[in-house]
Formats: structure tokens, C-alpha cells, sequence
């Protein structure tokens, strides 16, 4: 809680007290409250709030005199900084406005309590940070630690470990010919999918899709990570709720990651919910470990198969085991969900937008037979509303986990320290209207290649929009997480007609928790088009 100065002058100030009688020792905590608040308040003075002020007088008081250009930005509250920033659930669009506020678009600097904290809503300056080898780390918080996430793939500290790591999900999980592989589960989901829409239209007249979607992402990853088959209509009680609790834990601010001298008490409870979800979470997946331990077969069905066959260096121990399928689990269903949901609000709100889909949807794969993933390929108009809706609505618009400096550096011409916290606010480059033409319209032919030209990628190349991230740690899961969503789109709107659940359209408010969700779950009429 307290800088070496402020140290030295509490202890100065209590040796000046040879008698601590009652009264002699109200004035001395009245002077330690007095000169501490007017430490706080000199460090709270500095563009950036306090946790930059504090370095400040560190670098000053060891001598060293420079410190570059002043990045701005807000300084927020004594002690806490900016902690309201980040504690919104539009976070994203808070911080969007104080850069704007402070003509620091390219870089800002502001603080969470302790935490010295840069932002960026320029694509360029969104490239140096994340191509930087100096930002290959992630700031890990005592969520995460609690969860046993630091040994996974999103937070385990770049090394060998983690190369480690990401070469097994690359070529097990997320390689071509794993997504390929896996292309009939994909279809099975599909196909359930329309059959429970099916039936809730029937029944109650209205379809409510986040549920469904959320299972079917569940199902998807059960199969692919632990070769477990589920029915969509099937109970997923207590992994559900491991997974939701999880999901609630690491989407919370947790201010004790940013105010030490708050971790005794835990405010928020974060440590206790975590000390109590992560026995559940080893048992649950110890579970299926073991189960796959007592089977016999010559070559890996699922990933778990693929981890236990590991042997020499890339051998892992059962907890890392842990971490890392969970992880997988835990990433790899909300992500989809929460996208598919957001299209499926766009083509209620733009009917003429999903009549073009199904149009070209009529002409590639005709109504006589189903979606095949072999014809996306021949989706150019679909594929343009799958970018556009991840330009609009990112389901990571602070790309979900920043990035750590691990040695000092300069971004953008400016000087930042070691262990500062870097963000990419993705949200506000894809809503800049020097980088897109009105950005606040939905127009998929923004991304319809015209003849000559080169595709867009939305895989980390242009940093206009790389919502999966850029860089050392761009998500691995991307090709799977887009061949995914765009099948599954490609399957409700060629069977279904979309439709207000009533006169008052589309909700579009936001909820940003550790994605950003529709803040209202998604009710639609819908209709079938085609014969099942």
C-alpha cells in the first residue's frame, strides 16, 4: 500500500512520538493520514492518474530525469485512478470516449489503482503493440491464477511452455485437417439445431436463440476436445454452470489485481468463488482423464487422446492436463454464441439484407439439400455479413486479455516502462470514421472483394479489424471459431426465415462481461423455408 516515501516519512513521523499517550497518538495517525493523502494527491496530479505519477517520482528519484514525451489521458480518482473505466459494461465505449476526450487516440494512458494501463484506437499503433515481441506476455490476474489458467494457452508466460502449448493445439485441434475432420460433428449440431428451433416455433411462437446457441458450442467442443457426444436437448447442468461461473469470474473487473492492499479482505469474493469452482473443474475433467486412461485404441480420437500420448518434453502433468482442456472448453463456447447471436439480430433488423443471404444461398446449395461446409467457398455475400457484424459488434472489443510489456519500450514514439498493462480497443478502430466509411452503418458489401482485388482478412493481417487479435498471441482457435460460425449461419438462414419476436425490432444494447453479448437475449419469429 505505501511507496518507499511514504515509509520513510510515516516512520519519521512515529519516531518523533517518544510517548504515545491517546492524544499524541490521534495527532500522529492524523499526520500519517495527512501527509499519505497528500502523497496520493501529488501522484494523482500526473496525466495518467496515480500509477503513472508514482513511476514518475521513481524514475526522478533514482536520478533519472527522462522520461519522454507525457502520454495523455485521465487521472481519474486519487488511490483508484480510472478504475470506473474498466468497471463499466461498456467499458469499451467509455474508454473509446476518454481517448477522444483527450485527443490521445493513438495512445492513452490512464490508471487501475496500481496498474499503469496504455490503450490504442489507431490500427497502427494497434500493429506495434501486438507484433511487438516486448508485449508477448499477458497481465495474468489472481482469476486466472485461481483458475489454473497461467498453465494454459492464454496465460501461461511466453517460453518454452507455452511454444509448447501452442504447437500441440495447432496441430491437433486447430489445424486444417482437424477442422476438416471434424466437419460431420459440425453438421450433426447443425441439424439438431433446426429440429429444437423447429419445435419452439411450433410450440410458443417465439425461438430463443442464445440457449440453443450456447449448447451447441457446448456440444461442439465436448466432442472435438473429450470425443463426447451430446443431444442439443440434453442436460449439461453441472458443466454449464462450471462454465458459467468460470466465464463470470475472468469478466470481472477484480480490484484487487490493481489494489493489493485489498486482497485480505477479497471485496468481490473472487477468490473465495474461485477456491470453490476449481475442485468441481478438477474433478469433472480428472473424470474424463481417467476414463480415457482405461481405453484402448491404437491412435487419438479427441485431444484428451492427443495429450496423454505426448511423451519426452512436451509430456504434460495432470494439472496442466486440467488447465489446458479446460481452457478449451471454457474459450471455445462463448465466443461462437455470442457472434452468431449478433448476426442473427442484424438479419432481423435488415430483412432486405437477409433476403440477398438467402438468395445466394438458393443459388449456391439450392432448397432440396442442406448446407454443406464445401460450399462456403461460394458464399461471398454471407461471409461479407460475418465481417461486418464482427466490425459492429467484436465479441473481444478490448481483444478480451491485454497485453504485459515486459522490458521498457516505445509505442509510437513515446517511452513505456516494464509491466505496463497494454489494451487494443478494436471496438473504437472499427467505429473510426477516418478508418471506415460510415461505420456506424451495417453495409456487408464493405467486404465483397470486387473483381481484382484481394479478400479482406479479418485474421490479424490488417489491423482495421482483427478482432481474433494480431501477433504472438493471436487466438489459435480463429479458422475453427470462423468456419464454425459461418456454417451455422449458413444453416439457420437457409432454413429459417427471421423475424421481431414483436413491433419493437431489435434490441442492440451491449453487455460487455468477458465477451461482449447482446445485453437482452435475442427472441425471433422464425418460419421455415424449406422443407426439413
Amino acid at each position: 500500500m505505501a511507496t518507499e516515501l511514504e515509509s520513510s516519512l510515516i516512520f519519521a513521523l512515529l519516531s518523533k512520538c517518544s510517548v504515545l499517550s491517546q492524544t499524541n497518538l490521534f495527532f500522529s495517525l492524523l499526520a500519517i493520514s495527512i501527509v499519505w493523502l497528500a502523497i496520493s494527491l501529488f501522484f494523482w496530479t500526473y496525466p495518467g492518474g496515480p500509477a503513472w505519477g508514482k513511476f514518475l517520482f521513481r524514475r526522478l528519484k533514482h536520478g533519472m530525469t527522462k522520461t519522454g514525451t507525457v502520454i495523455p489521458g485521465p487521472r481519474g480518482f486519487p488511490i483508484v485512478g480510472s478504475m470506473s473505466l474498466m468497471s463499466s459494461t461498456l467499458a469499451h465505449r467509455r474508454i473509446a470516449d476518454a481517448a477522444e476526450k483527450f485527443g490521445a487516440k493513438r495512445l492513452m494512458a490512464f490508471s487501475l489503482g496500481e496498474t499503469r494501463v496504455i490503450v490504442t484506437c489507431n490500427p497502427d499503433v494497434a500493429k506495434e503493440i501486438l507484433n511487438s515481441p516486448v508485449f508477448a506476455d499477458r497481465p495474468v490476474k489472481e482469476s486466472a491464477y485461481s483458475l489454473m489458467f497461467n498453465r494454459a494457452i492464454g496465460f501461461a508466460p511466453h517460453g518454452v511452455y507455452w511454444r509448447t502449448l501452442r504447437r500441440i493445439a495447432s496441430n491437433h485441434l486447430f489445424s486444417p485437417k482437424q477442422i476438416r475432420g471434424a466437419e460431420t460433428q459440425r453438421r450433426v449440431i447443425a441439424r439438431q439445431m433446426v429440429g429444437v428451433l423447429e419445435k419452439q416455433s411450433i410450440n410458443n411462437g417465439l425461438c430463443f436463440v442464445r440457449e440453443v446457441l450456447k449448447t451447441a458450442s457446448l456440444n461442439n467442443m465436448m466432442c472435438s476436445v473429450f470425443g463426447q457426444e451430446y443431444e442439443l436437448d440434453q442436460d449439461h447442468g453441472e458443466l454449464r454452470e462450471l462454465v458459467e461461473e468460470g466465464y463470470d469470474l475472468l469478466g470481472t473487473l477484480n480490484w484487487t489485481d490493481h489494489l493489493p492492499w485489498l486482497s485480505e479482505f477479497d471485496p468481490q469474493r473472487i477468490r473465495s468463488r474461485c477456491s470453490t469452482l476449481v475442485p468441481k473443474v478438477n474433478r469433472f475433467v480428472s473424470r474424463i482423464i481417467s476414463e480415457h486412461r482405461n481405453q484402448t485404441g491404437d491412435s487419438p480420437r479427441d485431444f484428451v487422446d492427443v495429450l496423454l500420448s505426448l511423451h519426452g518434453s512436451d509430456k504434460l502433468s495432470d494439472p496442466d492436463m486440467i488447465a489446458v482442456l479446460w481452457e478449451m472448453i471454457f474459450r471455445g463456447t462463448d465466443t461462437v454464441a455470442v457472434l452468431i447471436e449478433w448476426i442473427l439480430a442484424r438479419m432481423i433488423l435488415h430483412p432486405e439484407i437477409q433476403s440477398t443471404v438467402q438468395k445466394e444461398l438458393d443459388q449456391v446449395v439450392g432448397k432440396s439439400r442442406a448446407v454443406d461446409e464445401s460450399d462456403l467457398a461460394s458464399l461471398p455475400y454471407l461471409t461479407a455479413v460475418v465481417k461486418e457484424v464482427l466490425r459492429l459488434h467484436p465479441p473481444g472489443p478490448l481483444l478480451s486479455w491485454a497485453r504485459l510489456a515486459i522490458t521498457d519500450t516505445i509505442v509510437d514514439g513515446r517511452f513505456v516502462p516494464a509491466g505496463t498493462t497494454a489494451m487494443v480497443n478494436m471496438w473504437a478502430i472499427a467505429h473510426d470514421p477516418h478508418v471506415w466509411v460510415d461505420p456506424l452503418e451495417f453495409k456487408p458489401e464493405r467486404f465483397v472483394a470486387k473483381e481484382g482485388e484481394v479478400e479482406f482478412s479479418v485474421l490479424g493481417s490488417d489491423l482495421r479489424l482483427a478482432p481474433f487479435g494480431s501477433g504472438r498471441r493471436i487466438c489459435p482457435g480463429k479458422n475453427l471459431g470462423l468456419t464454425t460460425v459461418t456454417f451455422w449461419t449458413a444453416t439457420l438462414l437457409h432454413d429459417f426465415v427471421w423475424g421481431p419476436s414483436d413491433g419493437n425490432g431489435v434490441d442492440l444494447s451491449e453487455k460487455l462481461r468477458l465477451s461482449c453479448e447482446m445485453a437482452n437475449p435475442l427472441a425471433a419469429q422464425v418460419r421455415c423455408r424449406r422443407s426439413l
